[in-house]
């Protein structure tokens, strides 16, 4: 029996739309309805290397106590100890120099315990000495870190050579010395900066804020147990 135009049409939508349904069916059933693959975490794609310890920025804010502190400055975090009456012979190993040039001895003051601002102790002693003076390495040792904070100023720390498990942190300077770089080995005496007011110090209170304090790892540089700079730097 011949087929009417219209019952024809409607032949070959119902072929087309069963076609369709079928591929839809096929495709759900063997693709979509499968669980997704999870995506690997980048630790698994890429090997992570370690962060050397000297690029990491310090928590340090010249500012003393638990964090490197200055008077205003940043120092160690730490709890402040006061070395006993002899030296241990690592610290006297270091041979320290007053760090800014031409101050005596006599003209030190201890400052160690000062008060500072948000309940702070001071924890290092501040060299007082004109704008632009030089700033000499204390003692031998390699610098680990140039570092500008708030509170610091422009800032660095040198790991003691006696066994770089003494940490001498200068800060609030005007400038580094031309060249001064990461790495450096500086020699005792040796102009690596110069004092200035920078970080928190009082616009015109140029000083060097100096502090030491000892690390059980030097790769942790920034942290430790503070010790008084002034009865070594006395030489008592």
């Amino acid at each position: 029996m011949a087929l009417g135009p219209r019952t024809r049409v409607l032949l070959i939508a119902a072929v087309i739309f069963g076609a369709v349904g079928a591929l839809v069916w096929y495709l759900s059933y063997h693709y979509w309805s499968q669980p997704a693959t999870p995506l690997r975490p980048p630790s698994q794609d890429v090997e992570r290397l370690p962060t050397p310890a000297a690029t990491q920025t310090p928590t340090p804010e010249a500012s003393p106590s638990p964090s490197p502190s200055p008077a205003a400055a940043p120092g160690p975090s730490g709890q402040a100890q006061t070395l006993p009456g002899e030296a241990s012979p690592s610290v006297a190993a270091m041979r320290l120099l007053i760090p800014v040039e031409g101050v005596r001895a006599e003209q030190l003051q201890d400052t160690f315990k000062d008060a500072r601002s948000e309940g702070r102790v001071h924890d290092a002693i501040d060299i007082m000495a004109p704008r632009g003076t030089p700033v000499l390495a204390a003692t031998d040792g390699r610098v680990v870190k140039l570092f500008n904070s708030a509170k610091g100023g422009i800032t660095f720390y040198q790991l003691a050579a006696a066994d770089e498990h003494y940490v001498l942190y200068y800060a609030h300077l005007e400038r580094y010395a031309e060249g001064l770089a990461e790495g450096h080995v500086a020699r005792r005496g040796e102009t690596l900066a110069y004092v200035g007011d920078t970080g928190n110090a009082a616009p015109g209170n140029t000083h060097l804020h100096f502090q030491i304090y000892r690390v059980a790892d030097p790769k942790h540089f920034w942290t430790g147990e503070n010790l008084n700079p002034y009865p070594l730097l006395r030489g008592q």
